[in-house]
């Protein structure tokens, strides 16, 4: 049997890309606030990275929808599937929660 393929594979290099624009984000943060710049202006980016880590965020719960929890639900294991849909719904009560 294949060992079993995070669902985000087939599209890393597009992950990967949202990730350095995201790091990027944060440095640009760290150069507003040693700049002294406007806090208003700071919490503008402050909200721009964030909304950039939720789309990751949603981006990659989905890709574990539809691969994982499809996968684990397909092989015929229902305690596997099970668990797949437990971490999946634990995953979005963090992401809401935050």
């Amino acid at each position: 049997m294949d060992e079993h393929q995070h669902g985000y594979l087939h599209d890393k290099d597009a992950f990967l890309k949202r990730l350095r624009r995201i790091e990027g984000q944060a440095r640009g943060l760290q150069r507003m606030v040693e700049e002294e710049k406007y806090c208003i202006d700071v919490l503008t980016q402050v909200a721009a990275m964030t909304s950039a880590l939720e789309a990751f965020s949603l981006g990659l719960l989905s890709e574990h929808l539809h691969h994982c929890v499809v996968d684990a639900a397909r092989a015929g294991d229902d305690d596997a599937a099970r668990a797949k849909v437990d971490e999946a719904v634990a995953a979005i009560t963090r992401l809401v929660k935050s």
